[in-house]
């Protein structure tokens, strides 16, 4: 009886083991409209492993992200942090106001200059590490096609080589998505003008951004 009590209890320790290291671990994305476009496909992988959440809607610009940054995370374990700010701060809108908001590359102005970007990524990264003691992965900012209204193609590379220097200095990851988003945008993009991607597009976005945190999450 003895034996048999002391296998059971042997047991019971060996699965609660096996069930504690199969913990899922938990992601939180924080993005604009292309993050928004690819977390379902990189929830869906890595369904098995990891409980992968986006921060509520858009995070737009990093005036927003300073704004919100510490209600997203809230009192939250997060494993990974998985955060990207670009898109919105290089875009160039119209300062009409029968027209605001509209994107105009030609007469608009800009919504963050890269100064402005890179002062206002370094107060997010300061605000995260003081809420969070998560692993921190920045992403680049994604292509920008060649006739898009309110962006310019090289303000992508600008503010990304900005980012790269934020993050270095700051021993966060970098994710750097930029040139393979430009090679699926060239084959899943929704055109030259928009950048945006068709479901295909952030289907295999998805299976970048997957990729990289498999190996985070070993």
């Amino acid at each position: 009886m003895k034996k048999i009590t002391k296998i059971l209890m042997l047991s019971i320790f060996v699965i609660t083991a096996i069930a504690f290291s199969k913990k899922k671990q938990k992601v939180l994305i924080v993005g604009d409209s292309i993050s928004i476009g690819y977390t379902p496909f990189v929830k869906e992988s890595l369904k098995e492993v990891a409980e992968v959440v986006h921060n509520p809607g858009n995070a737009k610009h990093t005036g927003n992200g300073l704004k919100h940054i510490e209600d997203w995370i809230g009192n939250e374990q997060w494993d990974i942090i998985h955060f990207n700010w670009g898109l919105w701060d290089l875009c160039y809108r119209h300062p009409d106001s029968k027209v605001q908001g509209q994107r105009d590359k030609a007469n608009g102005t800009i919504t963050f200059s890269i100064e402005d970007y890179e002062r206002n990524l370094r107060a997010i990264v300061k605000k995260i590490k003081q809420k969070s003691n998560a692993k921190l992965i920045f992403v680049t900012t994604s292509y920008v096609p060649t006739q898009e209204a309110g962006r310019y193609v090289e303000d992508a590379i600008k503010y990304n080589k900005v980012a790269r220097k934020v993050m270095q200095e700051n021993d966060i990851e970098i994710n750097d998505i930029y040139k393979v988003s430009k090679k699926i945008h060239q084959e899943y993009g929704k055109g030259n003008d928009d950048v945006h991607y068709t479901p295909k597009g952030y289907e295999e976005l998805g299976k970048h951004i997957t990729k990289f945190l498999e190996k985070e999450l070993n």
